[in-house]
């Protein structure tokens, strides 16, 4: 009877733990309809949500038209940049977002920055996502871009560059936290 009651039990948390890793489905490319903002996305987001309307009037013409410092990509590249998570937190009414974001994104692009290692989080003007995603980051202000190795943040950049150049901001992300592992290896 006790074994019974031990397969019993052990079934009956098995189903619970199944339940509830089902009802924690992450919910991907949500828009909202805002009175004082219009269409607005929030949470987890793709890449390709950002080329649809009315996104894509902001995002397109900076993304096309932005000029990229060839040889930050080339520092990018040598410190291998797609061998980091890069999170983006941004907000889709927020004009700091429309510059840096399709700027950022063209750099990736550039480097075929593997799409699993990026993460697109929309918040809304009180810099909240529907499920809480942006409470992990400390968000202030949008956009952040932050980039992680192995789960640590190294280094973010936040609501506009201090080099002038996302790519040449990262390219000093990169170079501090290659420069603190040289000397840990010392």
């Amino acid at each position: 009877m006790k074994k019974k009651f031990q397969i019993l039990s052990l079934f009956a948390t098995l189903l619970l733990t199944v339940q509830s890793c089902q009802s924690q489905k992450i919910v991907v490319n949500r828009e909202v309809e805002t009175t004082a903002d219009g269409k607005m996305l929030l949470g987890h987001q793709t890449k390709e949500q950002l080329l649809k309307e009315p996104y894509a009037s902001w995002y397109t013409p900076e993304h096309d038209g932005y000029q990229i410092d060839m040889k930050a990509l080339a520092e990018l590249k040598k410190e291998k940049l797609t061998s980091y998570n890069i999170t983006v937190v941004l907000g889709t009414w927020c004009e700091d977002s429309h510059r840096e974001v399709p700027r950022l994104f063209k750099i990736l692009d550039e480097l075929k920055f593997p799409e699993n290692k990026l993460t697109i989080i929309a918040v809304n003007r009180k810099k909240e996502a529907p499920g809480g995603e942006e409470g992990l980051f400390n968000i202030q202000r949008i956009p952040t871009i932050i980039v992680q190795k192995y789960g640590k943040e190294i280094g973010r950049i936040v609501e506009f560059t201090q080099t002038g150049y996302l790519e040449r901001d990262l390219v000093e992300i990169l170079r501090k936290d290659n420069s603190s592992i040289k000397d840990l290896l010392k």
